[in-house]
């Protein structure tokens, strides 16, 4: 075992059969693990007989924590940051130890597995090539609907987290932006007891939902196809998002518009949504 070492170790999403050897190795030969939840991991770790230390370390008191995690690297211990569910990271807390643990000049090694975000991406059956993850989106209407607008013109496959208490809503959301008709994947609780794989365009699936409530129930995973357009129209859309950072939304379209060939009006009535 490596010491002074801030392993990444991903656990499993659902079915505790998908942990990894190294997985189980690392966990059972570090000195502390870092848990989002200590709770929920205790069961992982009774599963496979692991009596390693446990402290947590969630969104509320990651601050708060890393000073006295950084002392232990400091005095050649080994530690395992792990997740209720998954990779951790990846919509999951421990990015700012991870920052603060590379900074000091600690060695962080990942220790690979299960992941909601590839796990669906693998069974989706859309284009798997090139995908944009766009994580949790705004629980409030307002802030979702104008994310949504800015991703209106992204032509990879686009991937998003979401709660089984929004999910409802953020399709309806999806389908005032992209459009009844743009194909759609959720996976909901992937590799448990009911996972349910639902394809089909966004009308069909909110019909689906609203007629069957239980598919709106567990953790879902919301896969999206690409806008249909040429990539040279998407890029002049995000180059004029990326100008009304700086300019009004006129002069933006303007800029963009020379740059890009599209149209100035086309680019204003995109920007004007963002407003």
């Amino acid at each position: 075992m490596q010491k002074a070492t801030l392993f990444i170790v991903a656990t499993p999403i659902g079915n505790l059969e998908d942990m990894t050897y190294r997985a189980v190795r690392v966990l059972g030969e570090v000195d502390l693990i870092a848990a989002e939840d200590t709770r929920h991991s205790q069961v992982l770790l009774a599963r496979y007989e692991i009596d390693t230390p446990l402290i947590s370390v969630h969104e509320h008191n990651e601050d708060e924590r890393i000073p006295a995690l950084l002392q232990r690297l400091a005095q050649g211990q080994s530690i395992a940051l792990v997740s209720d569910a998954g990779t951790p990271l990846i919509s999951d807390p421990g990015f700012r130890l991870l920052r603060a643990a590379v900074d000091e000049g600690f060695s962080v090694i990942p220790v690979p597995g299960p992941s909601a975000l590839t796990a669906a991406i693998s069974v989706a059956g859309l284009p798997p090539d090139r995908f944009s993850f766009e994580g949790f989106l705004p629980a409030k209407h307002a802030s979702r609907l104008k994310r949504l607008e800015r991703l209106s013109r992204e032509c990879r496959t686009m991937i998003f987290f979401e709660s089984n208490h929004r999910i409802l809503a953020s399709l309806h959301d999806m389908r005032n932006v992209f459009g009844s008709d743009r194909e759609v994947v959720l996976c909901r609780e992937l590799t448990k007891k009911f996972e349910t794989v639902l394809r089909g365009d966004l009308d069909l699936l909110i019909t689906r939902l609203e007629q069957d409530e239980s598919q709106t129930r567990g953790e879902c995973v919301v896969l999206i196809g690409g806008y249909p357009g040429d990539d040279t129209a998407n890029e002049g859309h995000e180059l004029a998002r990326a100008l009304l950072e700086f300019l009004p939304a006129s002069q933006a379209a303007r800029v963009a518009a020379r740059v890009s060939g599209n149209s100035r009006r086309e680019l204003y009535e995109g920007l004007k949504n963002l407003t």
